[in-house]
This record gives structure tokens, sequence and C-alpha cells, in this order.
């Protein structure tokens, strides 16, 4: 018979032994859980004492109990005393009220523990509840009245504390209490979720008992990371903000009992992480509807925009089946094509659009594809964006603009019309994932002027890149986070973009009667039944989140889910979990600009490539859709320190992340003559050194001279690119590189990367690359030492004419 028991199974705890006529419980974490990580965060919430201070009371009073009543278990009481040595007893005693308060706010009775309760109640059992905790039996019996309410606390015959009798359950807590009932050990159940202390001590003292497994191994480490992840992002409470927990995890009582029957990876991953961020987010924008209600004369209208609207809508229909919803399509294309109202509007488009390409231009400009091929064959290849710009202020060209978009803007009307049918009082919510609210920026004005209807933007990470004075709020916005934690949220949005979105292509256009017109869907199909997969576990989550809780006072409390949905958001973007990564591997992103461009969600070979190359300063400025994702099997230190980087906005350079060099020798031939000089090669990533060597305007060949110094080593690469690619900020694995093609001189390669050095003459030949352009270039190569040559001595000089030969 096993031992252990999972939450979904405690419906059948009393079936494996008839006869019994005690059930026994432990309190914390099997009948009372609380909304966050450890025990101790708690503690976090309490504000004074601060959380540190009150762990070491603790330990004080544990210490003073030992010593001087041989006992390790203490009151609350006597940790107060050894907290506030100098308060009066009633400030003691206040002190203790709020922190009992607290525990209560944080604490909820667990449902699954409750429903056997009441099975064991109708069966005629006793219940009892044995617990190690520093309350006495009447504080622990008002906790849980507070936190689950007196229903729950009615069902408990007897309440037995660690701290009333002076020792613990694995000290024989448990024997002494079976002794006081006076009935047959083998008449008792136990359960509880430390196997020490509930399983192995009931065992020990002679009852049956059960460990309460709530997490497997892969889920405990999940929560463990998010904890961590809730550590850097929520790092402590300022002095006058409300203090809160520091890692809120409301999800966990959900996630025990449904996650153990989920085989499917997918929706395993919609229903931990992707879940609790929408069901956080939907209680928010239902409290946000409601808000607005109060506020506005005429309706509120809930839109959600399409196309990563969709799961945030399917979740706040599951959430608030009776409120009224909408899908509305509108795009960055479409909220931008239907803005184009004076000569003005257009030259502000063109002097953000620099870098864009003459094709996204001109389709977002709404000229069809004959014009766009004219207007392309007439740029020069020197200044082209700025001869664009001049083609398309040709007065012809301009009218056509603002007409078509005149007209663009009474068909995105109509649309709206169709489906939403606004009063002119009337206010429509516009809701999305995020993140700059650029739709609402665009269309806002056009709606107001067509409509007559006010607009309020309502988003799940909102980090405005202006100040537009528009109604916007975000459920993780500035009014609680910093910049720098925005902006590092926004990073890797893309994971969570492709998670949500519908399975259609991004709407282009509208039809006269009130229709939207697609582009086709560019991503592959199996993807698309892997995001339903999720979607359908998020949408479970949402469902579900709240049946395993039982609450006193049943009220949401939308900062702890604010809290949590940031944390879980984080750790999915900065800590994926290897089993996520297996759901994600496949997918592609779509840029939703109506253009059908796709690019891979993540690529390790590029990141890995980037680490040896330019070492942790690589992520300083690399440009990745989901750059956590690539650096998995690099090891957790390097995910923190991305994290730590974007979370606090680091300001390091490439020196900073230097610790040691190595000086080594190099041949420089020109063709006519040879001389030598030493490189500092630098480190990068596990174990390995770049040697930047310039070569001017490809007039060098380079001899490396490895075996100087190594008998044996790797080398990783040696590519050619412009110096000041190589010393840029923004890094591009792979671009404007020419791959090197070396000779060996007493060099031998044994394997791949792989290289043995005969002696100390020997060396790497590689000559330079053909000339592009008139910009400096260098050499970089990536090498890794293995093993070292014992003496190093001055090489034999060799033969001049060989090493010109090898240069040429």
């Amino acid at each position: 018979m096993t031992d252990t028991i999972l939450a979904r199974d405690l419906s059948t705890a009393l079936d494996a032994w008839p006869g019994l006529r005690v059930l026994s419980l432990d309190c914390f974490d099997t009948l009372l859980w609380r909304d966050t990580h450890a025990p101790q965060d708690v503690f976090g919430a309490l504000g004074a004492p601060n959380a540190h201070q009150r762990v070491w009371a603790e330990q004080r009073a544990r210490g003073t109990a030992t010593l001087r009543h041989h006992r390790n278990e203490v009151s609350i009481a006597e940790i107060y005393a050894e907290l506030a040595p100098n308060a009066t007893a009633d400030a003691r005693a206040a002190m203790v009220a709020h922190e009992l308060a607290t525990e209560a706010r944080h604490c909820f009775g667990f449902a699954p523990v409750i429903a056997l309760m009441q099975t064991a109640r109708a069966r005629g059992l006793m219940v009892i509840v044995i617990s190690d905790t520093y309350l006495d039996r009447e504080q622990l019996g008002a906790l849980i009245a507070h936190a689950a309410g007196a229903p729950v606390r009615a069902l408990i015959d007897r309440i037995y504390c660690s701290s009333d009798y002076g020792v613990s359950k694995g000290e024989g807590l448990i024997g002494k209490v079976a002794a006081q009932l006076g009935v047959r050990r083998d008449a008792i159940l136990h359960i509880g979720d430390n196997r020490a202390a509930d399983l192995v001590a009931g065992q020990k003292a002679g009852v049956h008992a059960l460990h309460l497994k709530q997490f497997g191994t892969t889920t405990e480490q999940r929560l463990r990371l998010e904890a961590a992840t809730s550590a850097m992002i929520h790092p402590g409470t300022a002095i006058g903000e409300a203090a809160d927990v520091p890692a809120a995890q409301p999800h966990r009582a959900a996630i025990a009992v449904a996650e153990p029957g989920i085989d499917d990876p997918a929706e395993r991953l919609g229903y931990t992480t992707i879940g609790p961020v929408l069901r956080g987010f939907a209680d928010w924008i239902a409290r946000e509807a409601a808000t607005l209600r109060t506020t506005c004369t005429g309706r509120v209208h809930v839109l959600f925009l399409m196309r990563d609207g969709h799961l945030p809508r399917l979740v706040q229909d599951a959430v608030a089946p009776d409120g009224i919803s909408h899908a509305i399509e509108i795009s960055r294309f479409t909220a931008t094509a239907a803005t184009f109202e004076t000569e003005d509007d257009v030259t502000r488009y063109l002097e953000g659009e620099a870098g864009s390409s003459a094709d996204a231009i001109l389709t977002q400009l709404l000229f069809v594809p004959a014009e766009i091929a004219v207007m392309k064959r007439g740029l020069p290849a020197q200044g082209a964006h700025a001869a664009l710009v001049k083609a398309i202020r040709a007065p012809h060209r301009m009218a056509r603009i603002l007409t078509r978009s005149r007209a663009f803007a009474e068909r995105l009307c109509g649309y709206l019309r169709a489906t939403v049918a606004p009063d002119a009082s009337d206010t429509l919510m516009l809701v999305d994932l995020g993140y700059n609210g650029s739709v609402q920026n665009q269309v806002e004005p056009v709606l107001r002027r067509a409509l007559g209807v006010a607009v309020a933007g309502r988003y799940l990470l909102l980090r405005e890149q202006d100040m537009p004075g528009l109604d916007k709020r975000g459920f993780i916005g500035a009014r609680h986070y910093d910049a720098n934690t925005l902006e590092a949220l926004c990073g890797n949005v893309a994971v969570l973009e492709q998670l949500c979105t519908a399975a259609q292509g991004s709407v282009v256009d509208y039809t006269a009667d009130g229709h939207s017109v697609r582009a086709a869907n560019a991503i592959k199909g199996a993807q698309s039944e892997t995001r339903d997969a999720v979607q359908r576990g998020a949408i479970r989550y949402a469902r579900e989140a709240v049946t395993p809780i039982v609450r006193a006072s049943p009220a949401t409390d939308i900062d702890v889910q604010r809290r949590a949905a940031v944390s879980v958001l984080a750790r999915l973007m900065f800590l994926p979990m290897p089993d996520e990564l297996a759901v994600l591997d496949q997918f592609q992103h779509d840029v939703n600009l109506g253009g059908g461009e796709v690019v891979p969600l993540f690529d390790r070979a590029i990141a890995q490539r980037g680490l040896r190359q330019r070492g942790l300063f690589y992520m300083r400025g690399s440009e990745r859709m989901y750059l956590p994702a690539e650096l998995h099997g690099e090891g957790l230190a390097v995910k923190l320190t991305l994290l730590a980087h974007k979370r606090f906005g680091l300001a390091l350079k490439y020196a900073d992340f230097i610790d040691r060099t190595i000086t080594l020798p190099v041949l420089i031939a020109d063709g006519r003559t040879v001389d030598t000089a030493t490189i500092t090669a630098t480190p990068t990533h596990d174990g390995y050194f770049v040697a930047p060597i310039p070569i001017s305007d490809c007039r060098y060949a380079i001899g490396l001279q490895f075996g100087q110094l190594y008998e044996w080593l790797q080398v990783e690469s040696a590519v050619f690119m412009p110096v000041d690619r190589f010393l840029s900020d923004r890094q591009r694995a792979g671009a404007e590189e020419v791959a090197a093609v070396p000779t060996l001189e007493g060099m031998e390669q044994a394997g791949p990367h792989l290289f043995r050095c005969e002696d100390r003459a020997a060396f790497m030949m590689i000559p330079p690359p053909p000339r592009a352009d008139a910009r400096a270039m260098m050499l970089a190569v990536v090498f890794r030492p293995i093993v070292a040559r014992d003496a190093v001595d001055t090489p034999p000089a060799g033969s001049a004419r060989a090493i010109m030969e090898v240069a040429r």
C-alpha cells in the first residue's frame, strides 16, 4: 500500500482502512494553504516587523527555549518577547494580532481536505488537527475560522498544537494525542504534507499515516523558480508603501489538484503558466469595466482586439460567462491606414519609418501592388528612403493617400457599427495584451470623430513609449512597476503573443457591408494545434482557479493576483522549463503587420554562437524574439544574469565582463614582410576566448601561433567582420560575417573544432578575405584552451619563406 496521496485522490483516502474512528490532519499546507510560495513569505506582508526581524526573533526564541526549558517548541508570545523586548505587553499583543490577521488574509481552506473532513464526519469519525505551530489551540482555531470560515472550523472536534505540549510531531506529539484520545492507534489516520513530521512520525506513533504530496519534482522546481524570479522583480517594499508578500502564488492549490492529471505538455503549459497570468487579467478587466460603468453616461462595450486578444477573451468569458464582450479585428495596419487625414499625418508617419522597407511603407499608405512596383523601380541605390519620401509627397500621390485613408476610416467605422452598434455616448473599452497601446493611439481620434464615442484602453502589460494623455491602464503597468521592469517583460513578449493569438490571418481591410478582410494565415497547422492545446489548458485553469480555495471572505485580491501574474510571466520569459521549451520548439512568430512575415521564435545555435564569440555581453544588445529560450543549456547563472541585466537596466560595458586574458602571439604578413605581435584574447563563455585582430582594409594575413601556448585546443570559429560591427552594442549573430579559410602548419585536426599542436612552432595561417568596401575589417577567432604547453620557450625561427608562401 502506498504511503503517499495526491490532492485529487483525497476523496478516497478513508476507504483503505475500515474501522477508522479518527481522521487526524496537519494544518498548514494540508488544511490551510497560503497564497505564497513559502510560509515565511507571509512575513513580508507584516510591514513592521520586517520579514528578517520576524525570522530572527523566532530563531532566538527557540534557542532560548532549548537552553532554559529543554524544549524546541515556542509560542508566538515568546517570539514577540524576543522581537520587541522593550515593548509593553499591550503593544506586543497588538503585534501578535496583526500577524494573525495577516495570516488570515493570506490563508485559505483547501477544498479537497475540507471535503474529506465532511466525508469523515458523515461516517461518524472524529476529526482532529495536529499542528507543529507557535500558535496555541485557541489561536489556531480562530485562524482557521477567519481564513476558511466558521463552517470549516465547526468540522474540527479537537485541535492539538506543538506549542501547547512543548514537543513537535517528530518528537512524539502524535503519540501523545493518540494516548489522550483513548482509541486504538490503528483506528487513527493522520494525513499531512511533511513526509518526516507527518508520515514518518505518524508511523512511528503506530497510527495509519499518509503523506500529502502537493507537487511533483518538476512542479516544485517551476514554483521555486517563480519565487526566485519574484524576488528579483519585487525586491522589497519601499518606505511608505503598503507591505505585501514577496512571492505570491495563489495558483498553487489549483495546480496541485489538476496538474498530475494533465498528460499533454501543451495543455499543462496553458494550465500552470498562461492560465494564472490571464485569470488575474480577467478579474482585473471585470473590475475595470465595472468602474467605467459607474462613470460613463452610456454603455460600456468590452472589445478584445484580435488577434492577440483571442485567448484573453476566452478566459474572460470563462470567468464571467454572463458578461458581454466582442472580438474586434483592428490591427496596427488597419488602425494606421485610417488615420491619414492631412498631409502632416502622412509626413509624421514617414518620419518614423526610416528603417522600414519600401514595400511595407507603401502598403501601409494604401498603394496597390502595381503602383508600388512603379515607385520602387525609380529608387536609387543610395538615399533610397529620401527618394521614396519625395515620390510619396508628390501632390497626385498625396491626394490618393488621403482619399483612400478617409474611405478606409469609413469602412472601419462601418465594421464597428455592424459588430458593436455603439451609441454616441457609449465607451469602447479596448482590451489587448499591450504594450504601447499603438492601436488606441492611432484609432481613437477616428472613432471619437466618426462615432462620437469615448475610448478606454485596458492592457495586460502597458509600457507607453510616449505620453499621449489617453485613457489607458495596464494590469501590469507604471502604477505598480518601474520602467526597467516593464521593459524587461516586453522584451520576450513574443512567446505570450503566439500562445494567445487566434488561428487566423491579420485583418488588412473591411468590406462595405461591415466585415473584416484578412491576410492569409502564415502559421503552420501543427503550431495551431499546439496553441489550441495551450489555450484549452488556460481556459480550464480560469474555470477551476478558485474551486480548491475556501475563504471566509471570498473577495478577489487583485494586488496578489498581479504580483503572481508578473512572477509567472517573468519566469516563463527568463527561466523557461525544458518541457515548456519542448512545446514551443517549432513555434514561429508572425509579425502582425498584414505582410505575412514569419520568423523563428528562438534558435539555440545562434545564442551559443553569440555567447562563445562575445560572452555574456552578447545578451546586452541581442535583439532576439525569445532569447532566454536560446540560452537553455547554458546554465541558470547565464539566464539569471540576463534577468538581472534587463530587470535593473544595468549599464555594463564589455570590459566589465573580463576578469582574465590570454596574450596570444601572432604573425602578421602582407605578402612582402612578416612581423610578430601579440593579441589580447578575452574570455567569453564556457571557457572560450575571443582574439580580435585588426586587418585594416583586408591587407594582412594572420598566423595564430597556438603552438607556443597549447598542445591541444578547440577553435570554435574564425570569421572576418567590420570593426564597427564587432564593437557595436547591438549584436546580430552572423550578420556581416565572412568565414575564414585557414591552413595549418604543424597542427592537425583530431576532431570537429579539436586541434593538436605538434610543437611550439605550430600555427594556423588565415589569409584575408576579398575587400568588399572601405570599412576597416578584423578577424575574430574564438578558441578554448584544452592542454597548455608545459615549457614556453622562444620558438624556432622557422622559415620566413614558408610563412610567406602560406600567407600568399
